[in-house]
C-alpha cells in the first residue's frame, strides 16, 4: 500500500517537521512494515511552468516527425515572449496549456535543461511528458495537456503536486484495513497520540423505498449491498489533476472520471466500488452464487467459464460482474466521444457498495486467476460499516466534478448481525508479555484501537467493524503490546534444566547429514509442498499411500496444494534446476518432515500461552495433526568421480545410491538389509529394497537405486540418476544408540578369500548374510570383490562371487586352522541357505 503523505496529513495534524522518515519509524515501532519512502520530486527543481502553445511548424527532411512550436509561459522567462522550443510529440495542438522547462531547470534523474540547438533550430526547454516528471503511468505516455482552465505561467511544480513522500507499506494478511489512507490515518494518530479526522464520519441518508431495485439471495455471501444513482453527468468531464495524482502516487493509472472516483474513495476508504453504466443495466441488479457453466466477459476482455461457487452481480440477462473481483464488460462505464451530435458517453451511473464474504472472494479470485486491488481487500477483511459512507462519497465527488444529481432514492439491504465481543481477562496481555501494563493501560489501547471496553477484572471488548482480525484474547494483548512497543519487552533468557542436550532423534538428524556431506553430497532444503501431478511423474502406482496427501486450506500456490509424502520431489527438482545452470555432477541430500493424513480426523485447538501445556493437552494436540515422520533422501546424477592424471573416474550409479543409505544406517547404528526390489520411480533391475528388523520383524524403511527412463524423462532429469529414501524415524527406533567405537586389538589378521557360484537370481547380499552368520564371531569383516560370469566355465545361469573375509581374535593370534574352520562354517552355511558351492 502506497501512502502519500501529502493524502495522510488530511486526516492528521502531523508536526510539520515530520519528514516521511520519521512517520515510517513511528509506523514501524507500532507493527506495521514501511518498506520505502519514495523522496518525489527530491532532485527537480524548476523553473518549471504551465504554457500555452502558439504556433506549430511541422519540421521536415527528419527521420521522424519533428515540431518547432512557439509557447506563450507568461512573464516565467523573464521577457514575457514567446518560448522557442522543438518537440517530436504530437498528442498536442495550437491553444493547448503544456507543462514546460525553462532553461536553467533540473529534471528527475539530475537531467539538466539549457538552450541548446538541434534539428536546424535553438530548443529553449521542453514541453513535458508525465515520464519526464516521473509522475507515474497515465495511460498515454505523451505531452501533459492541462484543462484549458489553468493559468499560463503558473508553477507547474505546485499544480502537479510533483514534490512529496510516498509511503510503501507491505501490509500483512491480517490488516486489510491498512489498505486504505483511512486505515494507515489511523495507525500514525495512534503514533502520535493526535486526533483522527475519520473521513468516513459523514452524513448518509437514511434508506429508501425508492433506490434502484437490488435483490441478495445469498445474504451469507453478502450480508451488506448499498446502490445509489447518479444521472445527469457531463460525458466531458475529465478528472481534476489531484485526483490524478493522488492515484498516480499510490500506483493507480487514471483511466475516466467515474472509474478514479470509486477507484479514489477505495484507496480513501478501504471499500472496494463498482459503478455501471444505468442504461446498460437491464432490470434488477442481483446477487447470486453463479450456475455451473455460466460465462462473463469482465473488465479486461476474458471470457470466463464460471464455477458454481463464484459470487456474481447479476441483471435480467445474467452475470454482469464477479462480485468483489471484476466488473463485466456488458455494463462499462463508457468513455466521452464526440461526435456530429455532440458529445456522447455515459450520463447515468449506478454506485455498488457492498460487503462480501472473504473466503469466497478469495477463492473466486485464486480460482480464476484474477487479482485486483477489490479482491485484495475484501479477502483480507473490509468495514462493512464503511460501505454507506462510501457510496455517499462517491456520490457527492460525482455530483462536485461532473455536475451530476443525486436521486434520493437509497438501497440498502443488510442482513441481521451482531457486533463481535470478546471476554478477556484484564491482566491477560500482562502474562503475554511478561509486563506489567495494569488495567488502565489496557483499556486505553484497546479503546484507540477502536474498541469499546467495560468491565474491571474482566473486560468486555467489542470489536471495532473495521477489525475483522481480532477474534479472540492473544488478538488482543497482540493490540496492546504492539502499541506499547515491541522494543520495550524486556529480554529475558529461559532458564533451561542442565545436562538435557538434544534428543536422539536431533543427534540422529545431525550424524546422518554430516555423514552424507563427508560422503561428498551437498545439503539442499526444499519446499514441503506438492502437487498431485508428481506422482503421476514418479511412477507411483494409483492406491500407493503415498499419494494420500494432506491439502493446505490456504495453499501459497494453487499448484502444490499438498504437503509432500515423500523428499524425492522436492530433491529432483533442485537437481534438474542446477542441471540447467550447468552443474552436472550432482550429489545432494535433504532430511526433513513428511506428513500422512491420519485415518481419524481431529480438530486442533490452541494450546495456553500463561503456563507450559500439560502432557496430555500436548498429546491432544499431536493426536490432531499429521503423522510426520522424518525421512532422509539422496539424489546423484553426473560423475561420482572426477577423470584427471589419475584414472578416468566413473559416473555415479546404484550402488553410490545404496552406499548413502547404509553410511546413514551406520550413523543409526541400525542393521540394513539390502535386497532387490521395485518400486515407483526406481528402475526395475537396480532398485534395492532397503529392510530392518523390529522386533523380529522385517520393516520396509526405504528404497534406493536408479531412476526409470521414463521417470527421469517425465521429470527432465539427466540419464541415470540415482536416488536413495529412508525413514529416518524407523531407523533410529531399529538401532542400538550412538554408534560405538570399535575395539582395536594388536594382534595379526588372517585373511582368507572364497569364490562361491550360485545361480544367477540369487542376490549376494543373501550369500554374504548366510557367510557372516556361518563365520561367527571370529569375523571382523568381509568384502565383496569380484563378480564373474561365464557360461563355458561355470555353466548357464550361474555366476562367482568372490568375497575376502578377515578374522582376528582380541585376545589371541588366530592359527591357520582355526581360520580356516570358521571360513568353512561359513562356506557350509552359505551352501545350505543359497546353494552356493566353492569354485574350483
Amino acid at each position: 500500500m502506497r501512502v502519500p503523505l501529502s493524502w495522510l496529513r488530511e486526516y492528521v495534524d502531523l508536526p510539520a517537521t515530520e519528514s516521511g522518515r520519521d512517520v515510517q519509524e513511528k509506523l514501524v515501532s507500532a507493527g506495521l512494515e514501511v518498506e520505502t519512502v519514495e523522496q518525489l520530486g527530491a532532485d527537480l527543481k524548476g523553473p518549471l511552468v504551465v504554457g500555452q502553445v502558439l504556433t506549430i511548424e511541422e519540421l521536415e527532411g527528419f527521420k521522424k516527425p519533428i515540431r518547432f512550436c512557439t509557447v506563450d509561459v507568461g512573464r516565467a522567462n523573464g521577457t514575457g515572449e514567446p518560448q522557442e522550443i522543438v518537440c517530436g510529440a504530437r498528442n498536442f495542438a495550437v491553444g493547448d496549456k503544456v507543462v514546460v522547462v525553462l532553461p536553467g531547470a533540473t529534471l528527475p534523474g539530475g537531467f539538466s535543461i539549457a538552450a541548446r540547438k538541434t534539428y536546424g533550430k535553438t530548443s529553449h526547454g521542453m514541453i513535458c511528458s508525465t515520464d519526464e516528471l516521473g509522475m507515474g503511468d497515465d495511460g498515454t505516455h505523451g505531452i501533459i495537456v492541462l484543462p484549458p482552465e489553468t493559468e499560463v505561467g503558473r508553477d507547474a511544480i505546485e499544480l502537479l503536486e510533483l514534490v512529496d513522500e510516498v509511503l510503501d507499506i507491505a501490509v500483512t494478511a491480517n490488516r486489510g484495513d491498512c489498505l486504505s489512507i483511512r486505515g494507515v490515518a489511523r495507525e500514525a494518530a495512534i503514533a502520535y497520540g493526535l486526533p483522527l479526522r475519520d473521513p468516513a464520519l459523514i452524513d448518509v441518508p437514511a434508506p429508501n423505498a425508492y433506490g434502484y431495485p437490488v435483490q441478495v439471495t445469498d445474504p451469507f455471501g453478502c450480508d451488506r449491498f448499498t446502490a445509489r444513482t447518479v444521472t445527469g453527468l457531463r460525458p466531458e468531464a475529465r478528472s481534476p489533476i489531484w485526483l490524478q495524482r493522488r492515484l498516480q502516487k499510490v500506483g493507480m493509472r487514471p483511466i475516466s472520471l467515474a472509474v478514479d472516483v470509486t477507484n479514489y474513495v477505495m484507496m480513501e476508504l478501504g471499500q472496494p466500488l463498482h459503478a455501471y453504466d444505468r442504461s446498460l443495466v437491464q432490470g434488477t441488479i442481483g446477487v447470486r452464487r453463479a450456475q455451473e457453466g455460466e460465462k462473463l466477459v469482465t473488465l479486461d476482455g476474458v471470457e470466463r467459464k464460471l464455477h458454481a461457487e463464484d459470487l456474481v452481480i447479476t441483471d435480467d440477462r445474467g452475470p454482469i460482474g464477479l462480485a468483489g473481483v471484476m466488473g463485466g464488460a456488458n455494463t462499462e462505464i463508457a468513455d466521452h466521444e464526440v461526435t456530429e451530435d455532440g458529445v456522447n458517453g455515459t450520463t447515468d451511473v449506478v454506485i455498488e457498495a457492498a460487503h462480501f464474504d472473504a473466503v469466497a472472494i478469495a477463492r473466486t479470485s485464486r480460482r480464476q486467476k484474477l487479482l485486483s486491488e477489490a479482491s485484495r481487500r475484501f479477502e483480507r477483511g473490509v468495514d462493512p460499516q464503511a460501505a454507506a459512507a462510501a457510496a455517499q462519497r462517491t456520490v457527492d465527488l460525482l455530483v462536485l466534478l461532473a455536475g451530476g444529481t443525486a436521486e434520493a432514492g437509497v438501497t440498502e439491504i443488510i442482513a441481521p448481525s451482531a457486533p463481535h465481543t470478546i471476554t478477556v481477562p484484564a491482566d491477560h496481555p500482562d502474562k503475554v508479555a511478561g509486563v506489567v501494563y495494569g488495567r488502565e493501560t489496557v483499556v486505553r489501547r484497546l479503546q484507540q484501537v477502536g474498541c469499546d471496553v467495560y468491565g474491571q477484572d474482566e473486560l468486555i471488548v467489542t470489536v471495532p467493524s473495521w477489525r475483522p482480525d481480532l477474534v479472540d484474547p492473544n488478538d488482543l494483548a497482540e493490540e496492546v503490546i504492539r502499541l506499547e512497543g515491541y522494543e520495550n519487552l524486556p529480554s529475558t533468557l529461559p532458564k533451561l534444566p542442565s545436562q538435557r542436550g538434544l534428543t536422539h532423534r536431533q543427534r540422529l538428524h545431525r550424524r546422518a547429514g554430516r555423514a552424507l556431506a563427508g560422503a561428498g553430497f551437498v545439503e539442499a532444503p526444499n519446499y514441503p509442498f506438492v502437487g498431485a501431478q508428481v506422482f503421476d511423474q514418479l511412477a507411483l502406482d494409483s492406491d500407493d499411500p503415498a499419494r494420500r496427501v494432506v491439502r493446505l486450506v490456504n495453499p501459497l500456490s494453487d499448484e502444490e496444494p499438498a504437503l509432500r509424502t515423500t523428499l524425492l520431489p522436492g530433491l529432483l527438482g533442485a537437481l534438474r534446476r542446477n542441471v540447467g545452470r550447468g552443474s552436472h555432477d550432482l550429489a545432494l541430500f535433504e532430511t526433513g518432515l513428511v506428513f500422512h493424513p491420519r485415518e481419524e480426523r481431529k480438530a486442533a485447538f490452541h494450546l495456553p500461552v500463561d503456563r507450559r501445556p500439560t502432557d496430555e493437552e500436548i498429546a491432544a494436540l499431536n493426536a490432531a495433526l499429521p503423522e510426520q515422520p522424518r525421512h532422509v533422501a539422496a539424489v546423484l546424477a553426473g560423475a561420482r568421480e572426477q577423470a584427471g592424471w589419475w584414472g578416468k573416474g566413473r559416473p555415479a550409479d546404484w550402488a553410490d545410491a545404496v552406499e548413502a543409505a547404509r553410511a546413514v544406517a551406520r550413523e543409526a547404528g541400525a542393521e540394513l538389509t539390502v535386497r532387490k526390489g521395485q518400486y515407483g520411480p526406481w528402475h526395475p533391475g537396480r532398485c534395492a529394497q532397503l529392510v530392518i528388523v523390529v522386533d523380529g520383524t522385517e520393516q520396509v524403511v526405504g528404497h534406493a537405486g536408479e531412476l526409470q527412463p521414463r521417470v527421469l524423462k517425465a521429470l527432465g532429469l539427466p540419464e541415470r540418476t540415482c536416488a536413495m529414501e529412508l525413514d529416518l524415524d524407523a531407523l533410529e527406533a531399529a538401532g542400538d544408540g550412538v554408534p560405538q567405537a570399535p575395539g582395536i586389538s594388536t594382534f595379526p589378521v588372517a585373511t582368507q578369500d572364497v569364490a562361491l557360484v550360485v545361480d544367477l537370481p540369487v542376490p549376494a547380499a543373501e550369500v554374504e548374510a548366510a557367510l557372516r552368520e556361518g563365520a561367527g564371531e571370529l569375523l571382523e569383516s568381509i568384502r565383496l570383490f569380484d563378480v564373474y560370469e561365464n557360461a563355458e566355465q561355470l555353466g548357464d545361469g550361474r555366476k562367482s562371487l568372490a568375497y575376502a573375509l578377515r578374522f582376528r581374535a582380541s585376545d589371541r593370534t588366530l592359527t591357520v586352522d582355526e581360520a580356516s574352520a570358521a571360513r568353512d562354517a561359513a562356506v557350509a552355511l552359505a551352501g545350505e541357505r543359497t546353494g552356493a558351492v566353492l569354485r574350483g
